[in-house]
């Protein structure tokens, strides 16, 4: 495989991934960003370690989908991440809940 079919090859999974992406973020929560993957998540639980002076983080998800074009099974489970580096936590907002605006009970 030449350096240019690599590239496309990367590129076709990405656009897929990120289809996929669209595809289900409303099901869930959580995005999660830690220092090596990007997670959507149902439940998420983020602990301060210290060991001996050293600080990191626990991450424990649940109900989740792995941001990962080189994994062949995205939704997980249970997952837990370790790391030393910071991680952002968001809530997803739900659109889908929302009123519509022109109707009875809109503004």
């Amino acid at each position: 495989m030449s350096a240019e079919d690599l590239e496309k090859y990367e590129t076709e999974m990405e656009l897929s991934l990120y289809r996929e992406y669209r595809d289900i973020v409303s099901q869930f929560s959580y995005v999660v960003e830690t220092e090596r993957r990007f997670y959507l998540a149902n439940a998420v639980d983020v602990q301060v370690r210290d060991s001996g002076g050293e600080v990191y983080f626990e991450v424990r998800m649940s109900d989740a989908w792995v941001w990962d074009m080189y994994r062949p099974a995205r939704f997980v489970k249970n997952v837990r991440v370790i790391t030393f580096k910071d991680v952002n936590v968001e809530e997803l907002d739900k659109p889908e809940l929302r009123l519509p605006e022109d109707g009875p009970f809109g503004g």
